[in-house]
């Protein structure tokens, strides 16, 4: 089935591969719902339980972040998904922007994963808000702060 998604966007895989890669696109759809997590740690005392809702993969819908920074040089994303969460009623959508990134290391390939809530509502906007300033300032209190990079989560993901 995985095998037959990629071939239908356009990727030429190999069957002999589909068990590595269905393995690293589960690894990294784990690293994404922990950044989801991260920042719905900023509204743990109306939700506890948040739940994935719906995704939806926009692999040529760049973000306007994507757009912003390839104007500034950088590479464009070779992936997009935009998750909808379930926030105990509320739906919340989030933008992850996958890139390729340079080695590090002894493993081979490197992914940077650009996780923040979409910028479609006021709440979003002052989440994101929020998540600079803990950042920025230091300041204590929420452990999303703690984990995320930027204005939004950038998480290097190495291939195994």
């Amino acid at each position: 089935m995985f095998f037959n998604a990629m071939k239908r966007k356009g990727w030429k895989p190999k069957e002999e591969d589909m068990e590595v890669v269905v393995a690293i696109h589960n690894t990294v759809n784990e690293r994404v719902w922990e950044h989801i997590l991260h920042w719905e740690e900023l509204h743990k005392s109306e939700c506890c339980e948040p739940q994935l809702s719906r995704f939806e993969g926009r692999p040529k819908d760049y973000s306007p972040r994507a757009r912003m920074l390839n104007w500034l040089g950088y590479k464009l994303p070779f992936d997009r998904h935009d998750w909808v969460v379930d926030r105990c009623g509320e739906k919340v959508r989030y933008v992850i922007d996958f890139y390729n990134a340079p080695p590090s290391g002894p493993e081979p390939v490197a992914m940077h994963l650009d996780v923040r809530p979409a910028l479609d509502s006021f709440g979003a906007c002052y989440d994101r808000f929020r998540m600079f300033a803990y950042q920025a300032l230091g300041l204590a209190g929420s452990s999303a702060a703690q984990d995320s990079s930027g204005g939004g989560l950038k998480e290097q993901q190495q291939n195994q």
